[in-house]
């Protein structure tokens, strides 16, 4: 089907106490078929073509020859201008009209109201002065975030294109050198020594917005790594360690993170690439004692977080310290013949606990049937491929690899298949002698395989909770899903990596940014809860993004060009969606008036 598009301008003509206005808007206008629809895409408002001055209707300009706001009227330029508006009147050629530079408005304006609504300009504004030079610190920030929670990118694509394409400019009241590349970079040196600070003002912020609960804290790490060349210096933070996504060719950083169990973050270090899971618990548990105060905290931790040490330490604390963690599996072995002699109790519709209180503590063994069918799954892809691998290798004819070709390609494919490698028993040819079916043989160990198939779908908790409840203890522990959905949204929708930076401190103040940039985040994901259950805050950012600012030109009679530059009017579904999340979209800016040539008419 053909589509013809085009613009133009419309006038709706209403009476007001028996006077006559016009009110005028830029049109667009669509050909579908043999029919013609029409879609109003900017409102102009009036312009004035009355011959009585009680009809005149004056606008505030902003003059950019003076530098000064103006009180304007504005006519047709095919109308006589009236003598009681020679000094303030301006005749408008509306046959010249040009629509310029479109650019993002909807998003970057939701994305400064949240900002507002955390008051993080009060927190910002005595530790981000203007400088000497004029550069306004706290806009650049505002920039680096907003530009960090929409479309996340390089400091030198945010100077090169994107500050461009958005209307961060007229929302902030400023111009292309607050994006100055060197500007970026050095913001970033002004930001890490407030970030407690920071993060213990948005706590209460939090609370006073969405009653946010400080009694239960969800604690966990993650790894970023980067494609840079090692070494680097002894002290650096860019270590190899176990990385969590698979790359452990490149060198990384790991973030430790504190979080509500609503999702908003509490406090997080940027620590070694080689640090342990295990090292980390005992400085953050002083972190946040320091920090927010001593308080009867509960703490939601996965296995191989705490240590034995550090959970007798919670305990032997005061107040004593709660805690729900995972548990390694091994200990399994050891409780598996009086958890036997337990009953399942139902925590939910697919899932069953068994608790087994022990010293002071209770452990929970949980038993998901939807996990267990995924585990079932995943483990029987790989064997598959695992003795598919074996397979080839015995019965390799045309050419046979030589004993260390055999063990390297059998320590490859183990790697691939992980621990399910175990339950197969592979014999290999003694050193010197020939590989062939009879020296090279495997077999399936089908007891170890059923100890697994039987622990498939089980979780083993433990706890100091005083409490019977199991669907309690179950939906507590799977309360950590926000942890995971909180390094989700920093490494994917808000583009944590790639790094692009070269010093250790602009990296770790990257990670800052990239943490104020999820409080917005979050904060959205926070009033959609309640206001707009269903929407995710990409959804809500993506639909308020079609809101676009442009700017119309109209030259004058006088030689003049005025600009009216003018977000377009939101679609039924953003309006639904404002009117839903209780938000007022401002006023247009004011117009401006420039010089030009003058125009013969």
């Amino acid at each position: 089907m053909r589509h013809t598009v085009g613009m133009y301008l419309r006038y709706n003509s209403r009476k007001k106490d028996g006077k006559k206005h016009r009110y005028w808007s830029v049109v667009e206008s669509r050909r579908v078929g043999r029919r013609v629809l029409q879609r109003p895409v900017v409102y102009l408002g009036e312009v004035n073509d009355s011959q009585r001055k009680a009809w005149q209707q004056a606008i505030s300009v902003f003059d950019e020859g003076t530098q000064c706001d103006q009180q304007m009227a504005l006519y047709p330029g095919d109308r006589a201008l009236p003598e009681h508006a020679e000094e303030c009147g301006v005749r408008v050629r509306l046959d010249l009209m040009e629509l310029r530079h479109p650019r993002r408005w909807g998003d970057c304006w939701l994305a400064l109201e949240l900002w507002n609504q955390l008051h993080l300009d009060d927190f910002w504004q005595d530790r981000l002065q203007v400088s000497r030079e004029g550069t306004h610190w706290l806009k650049v920030l505002k920039v680096l975030a907003v530009y960090r929670l929409l479309d996340p990118g390089s400091e030198w694509r945010l100077h090169r294109d994107w500050f461009d394409q958005s209307a961060l400019a007229d929302l902030l009241d400023a111009n292309f050198s607050l994006v100055a590349k060197d500007t970026l970079y050095r913001c970033h040196d002004r930001l890490l020594e407030h970030k407690t600070a920071l993060f213990s003002q948005l706590s209460t912020h939090w609370r006073d917005l969405f009653n946010a609960d400080y009694e239960i804290l969800l604690y966990d790490l993650t790894s970023s790594y980067f494609e840079s060349n090692p070494p680097f210096p002894d002290d650096d933070k860019r270590k190899f360690g176990y990385s969590r996504d698979k790359r452990s060719d490149c060198v990384q950083i790991v973030i430790a993170l504190v979080i509500t169990k609503e999702g908003f973050p509490l406090a997080y270090e940027v620590l070694p690439g080689n640090t342990l899971d295990h090292q980390t618990l005992r400085n953050f548990l002083d972190k946040i004692q320091q920090q927010y105060g001593k308080a009867k905290r509960l703490w939601l931790m996965d296995r191989g977080v705490p240590t034995e040490a550090v959970l007798a330490e919670m305990r032997a604390s005061d107040p004593p310290g709660q805690y729900l963690v995972g548990t390694p599996k091994g200990r399994l072995s050891k409780l598996e013949g009086r958890l036997l002699e337990q009953p399942w109790q139902q925590a939910r519709e697919g899932v069953d606990v068994k608790l087994l209180p022990e010293d002071g503590e209770t452990y929970v063994l949980a038993r998901s049937r939807d996990r267990a069918g995924k585990e079932r799954s995943m483990r029987n892809r790989r064997l598959r491929k695992y003795l598919a691998t074996l397979r080839t290798l015995r019965l390799e004819r045309k050419r046979v690899p030589s004993r260390d070709e055999l063990l390297k390609a059998i320590g490859a494919a183990a790697e691939k298949a992980g621990r399910d490698a175990a339950v197969v028993k592979v014999t290999i040819p003694k050193e010197g002698h020939p590989v062939n079916p009879e020296t090279f043989r495997y077999c399936v160990d089908r007891k170890a395989l059923r100890v697994r198939r039987g622990r498939e779908g089980q979780y083993l908790l433990r706890t100091n909770l005083q409490t019977a409840d199991p669907a309690t203890l179950w939906n507590r522990y799977m309360q950590l899903v926000q942890v995971e959905e909180a390094f989700r949204n920093l490494k994917g929708d808000l583009g944590l990596r790639p790094f692009w930076h070269q010093l250790e401190e602009r990296i770790e103040a990257h990670v800052f940014i990239s943490f104020l940039a999820y409080c917005l985040h979050v904060t959205l994901r926070a009033r959609l809860k309640n206001l707009a259950p269903g929407l995710t805050p990409r959804a809500v950012l993506e639909k308020m993004a079609k809101m676009q600012m442009v700017d119309v030109i109209f030259p004058t009679t006088d030689g003049r060009t005025l600009t009216l530059p003018r977000y377009t009017q939101p679609e039924d579904e953003a309006l639904l969606l404002l009117k839903q999340l209780k938000l007022e979209l401002p006023p247009q800016p004011k117009p401006r008036i420039t010089a030009s040539k003058k125009i013969e008419m």
